[in-house]
């Protein structure tokens, strides 16, 4: 297939295109074309007609969109309307990544596909935002696939945030009141493939499995062998400007639809290629 690529820069967007390169033709794009600008994206996709599109370009920054939910809504919900409208124009599959943080973090189980959304902040927001949008504009094309705490060698990571502050440290302060399902951008490449050729609709695609931020980061410490003392904090104590899901692992029901395997093996393996931050 001809495959567009937006968000190709970024962390989940390198490990996508190196796992797509050998047996398609991948187009990526970053930053020198604004998906906010719907004449320019207009101008690209018709220019490379491409089959299908995996739209990761996205406002990830949670703190900041609380500042600046203009700022985000721009990039994840009006951005992702114009890659929609125009994979819809083309007949071109449309995947286009979202999050857990559409949810609350109430459910006392993972998260379904089909489960009432209600975000939190303003990231959440936004993201939800998104989806409704490339649904709207592209009912018969799009297929939304929600991930979470995503961490890989092409951008900042918890597991490398981690292990850096270990370095220096004897002891890390880390929130264990949230819960949720950590993913390597390496594991879910095939995923976003699989999602051209499936229904459209939503999927969810995360480490199988849950754990809190303070469990993650002990688990992380014991794959590298790093002797760090970790202090459980809460999210209220931790003090950050936006609200977090306290519980956000989801759920994979789809018939067919990958499931990724569980986080702690996928940890060992980012590890092992990756030893050191």
């Amino acid at each position: 297939m001809k495959l567009l690529v937006t968000g190709a820069a970024g962390m989940l967007g390198q490990d996508l295109v190196a796992f797509l390169a050998p047996r398609h033709e991948v187009i990526g794009c970053d930053r020198e074309v604004d998906v906010t600008d719907a004449a320019a994206i207009d101008a690209l996709i018709d220019a490379i007609c491409p089959e299908g599109i995996i739209h990761c370009a996205a406002w990830t920054d949670v703190d900041g969109a609380e500042a600046n939910e203009a700022a985000a809504h721009a990039l994840n919900a009006r951005g992702s309307a114009n890659v929609a409208r125009a994979a819809a124009r083309h007949g071109a599959a449309l995947v286009a990544l979202s999050t857990d943080y559409v949810f609350d973090g109430t459910s006392p189980s993972a998260y379904t596909e089909d489960a009432p959304t209600a975000p939190l902040g303003a990231y959440g927001r936004t993201k939800l935002a998104g989806e409704i949008a490339t649904l709207e504009m592209h009912p018969s094309g799009t297929r939304i696939v929600r991930t979470a705490w995503l961490y890989g060698a092409g951008g900042r990571n918890f597991v490398d945030t981690m292990r850096a502050l270990a370095a220096t440290h004897d002891e890390v302060q880390v929130v264990s009141d949230q819960t949720g399902s950590p993913t390597w951008t390496k594991d879910l490449a095939p995923a976003l493939e699989a999602g051209l050729t499936h229904p459209p609709g939503i999927y969810h695609a995360t480490g199988s499995g849950s754990v809190t931020w303070a469990e993650f980061a002990a688990a992380i410490f014991a794959e590298a062998g790093i002797n760090c003392r970790i202090r459980p904090i809460s999210t209220a104590a931790f003090g950050r400007p936006a609200p977090r899901p306290a519980r956000s692992a989801l759920d994979v029901t789809r018939p067919g639809f990958p499931r990724l395997r569980p986080w702690r093996d996928a940890l060992r393996d980012y590890i092992r290629e990756n030893p050191t931050p």
